[in-house]
């Protein structure tokens, strides 16, 4: 599929609207647009951890390509989103449970040979860190907006229904963020911020 884009604006979505793949025209404020609106922000938030990694180091190199990857499945599951049920296309791309196992595989290769939790964590640690945090967030407000997708279809038969393979996709990939976060403060030797219960926690002191 050849793709041209020529010009930024087209004054098309002026009066609140704008086209999803099949040509027809939506309000922006519809659940669709929300959600893929959400992974548009999220592929953002990767961006940032990009541009956090330093190729020289190897383990930042895998990190980069595996980040690169995510990107990459992103854009085309917003693409799915995007399409109308029932509307398909020759070179469409279609959540399956194999993208799902995928990240599965990347969570358990990374959280290895991680420590053992014994408290919560907050986030924070080092610039990278806190961005696949801010990844991470975004990801699960991502996965609450397709929630509300789904659950707008309650009422519809399975096949006039969204793909629920992106849904599970979105679930794992917010839990590869949160491996990943630790991840990156364990071979950058640096010890991740915990929840502290409120009897251990000392109050700030104002000079």
């Amino acid at each position: 599929m050849s793709i041209r884009i020529n010009k930024v604006y087209t004054r098309s979505g002026d009066l609140g609207e704008t086209s999803l793949v099949d040509g027809s025209k939506v309000k922006k404020t519809n659940i669709r647009c929300r959600s893929f609106g959400e992974l548009d922000e999220l592929n953002s938030c990767l961006g940032l951890v990009k541009e956090e990694l330093d190729i020289s180091k190897p383990e930042h190199n895998t990190l980069k390509e595996v980040v690169e990857y995510l990107q990459q499945e992103l854009f085309d599951i917003g693409a799915e989103i995007a399409t109308p049920n029932g509307f398909s296309y020759p070179t469409m791309w279609i959540t399956n449970e194999k993208h799902v196992e995928h990240l599965e595989l990347l969570c358990d290769h990374f959280n290895e040979n991680l420590r053992e939790l014994k408290s919560f964590i907050l986030p924070g640690g080092s610039k990278l860190a806190s961005y696949l945090h801010l990844a991470r967030t975004v990801c699960r407000r991502g996965e609450r907006v397709i929630a509300e997708l789904f659950e707008s279809e309650f009422n519809l038969p399975e096949e006039k229904c969204s793909n629920r393979n992106i849904f599970r996709y979105i679930n794992r990939l917010s839990d590869l963020l949160f491996v990943l976060s630790r991840y990156v403060l364990e071979i950058e030797n640096k010890t991740p911020p915990l929840w502290i219960r409120e009897a251990d926690r000392k109050r700030p002191v104002l000079k």
